[in-house]
């Protein structure tokens, strides 16, 4: 099965196949289905703020260190900060 992007995981889940297939437990559907409706009430501080979460968490992936925190701030943000260096680049 070849997913790309966000949106296609988000299918798999919905149709409870793994992307090489498999079915998904449904334990562990179950358990992701509480967590994401918990998140959903969840209130939120500001889309901007939840922009840049997003993009430190998956530009980390992508993009080394020095650029991710250039481009933050090229756009506009802060840098990247103490801790999201610690978690996502040691």
């Amino acid at each position: 099965m070849a997913i790309a992007g966000p949106d296609g995981v988000d299918a798999a889940i919905q149709q409870g196949i793994d992307l090489d297939g498999s079915p998904i437990p449904v334990e562990m559907l179950s358990l992701y289905n509480e967590v994401m409706e918990l998140e959903s009430q969840r209130a939120r501080s500001g889309v901007k703020k939840s922009m840049r979460n997003r993009i430190v968490k998956t530009g980390s992936k992508h993009l080394d260190q020095a650029s991710l925190d250039a481009r933050l701030k090229a756009a506009g943000w802060e840098g990247l900060k103490e801790k999201e260096i610690a978690f996502f680049y040691s």
